[in-house]
């Protein structure tokens, strides 16, 4: 009896997704093939096109697959226990990337760089959370200089600024940049948000830390307070 040696059908359709990445990365690729790329990785030995446009068709985006809950990922026939867990590796390897790249330049110069790490890391969050950039006397992030220092429900986290200046003097940071996020998707700042801006500043001065700036995020928006002069 002669074996059959002929390989499964998705093999060259994965081994040509990988040759056109090589060549010139997701350019021109469909939404659903960038995502069964990336399947592969956790999927050697399965046809991943059908859980791949049932991701797309459930979570709508990549975006929207990699901040999803690992529970709801699971759910997802033919993906098995493994690829909810790679999908959440391959998003907070993105966000220390984004963290990375914003210790090697002043904020000052490059501010878009910690919009886009802070968009990405709070921005699908369902509760509220808060969370401080310390930097040092040339405004750059300080290693590992990003810290969640409260996390709340889905409209309040409840900040003490006496403990947010006793992490930046442990820290030794000259500035601060504050960040949170608005679950809601409104990143207009409460009446809540600028009170506790206030006393922020307040308590930074006593101890010679400048604020650089508060940022309120959603998904896809933030809002400076000292873009809109409220700093």
């Amino acid at each position: 009896m002669v074996k059959d040696t002929k390989q499964p059908h998705y093999i060259g359709h994965r081994n040509r997704l990988r040759q056109r990445f090589m060549q010139s990365g997701f350019s021109g690729m469909a939404d659903h093939e960038v995502i069964e790329l990336l399947l592969t990785l956790s999927l050697p030995r399965k046809d991943v096109k059908i859980p791949a446009k049932e991701l797309l068709k459930r979570f709508s985006n990549l975006r929207g697959i990699l901040d999803a809950p690992i529970e709801e990922i699971m759910k997802i026939k033919g993906l098995g226990a493994v690829t909810p867990v790679a999908l959440r590796i391959i998003r907070d390897l993105s966000t220390l990337y984004l963290q990375q790249e914003t210790e090697k330049a002043s904020i000052l110069n490059t501010p878009d760089a910690i919009y886009d790490f802070w968009r990405f890391r709070l921005g699908a969050l369902k509760d509220e959370v808060f969370e401080v950039a310390f930097l040092d006397s040339g405004y750059r992030l300080l290693k590992e200089g990003v810290q969640r220092l409260e996390e709340g429900t889905k409209d309040r986290a409840t900040v003490y600024p006496r403990k947010v200046m006793e992490t930046a003097l442990k820290k030794g940071a000259v500035a601060l940049v504050f960040a949170h996020n608005h679950p809601n998707g409104d990143v207009r700042p409460s009446e809540q948000d600028k009170l506790l801006t206030r006393a922020l500043v307040l308590a930074a001065t006593t101890v010679q830390i400048k604020i650089h700036d508060h940022l309120i995020f959603s998904q896809d928006k933030v809002f400076s307070f000292s873009k809109e002069g409220l700093l």
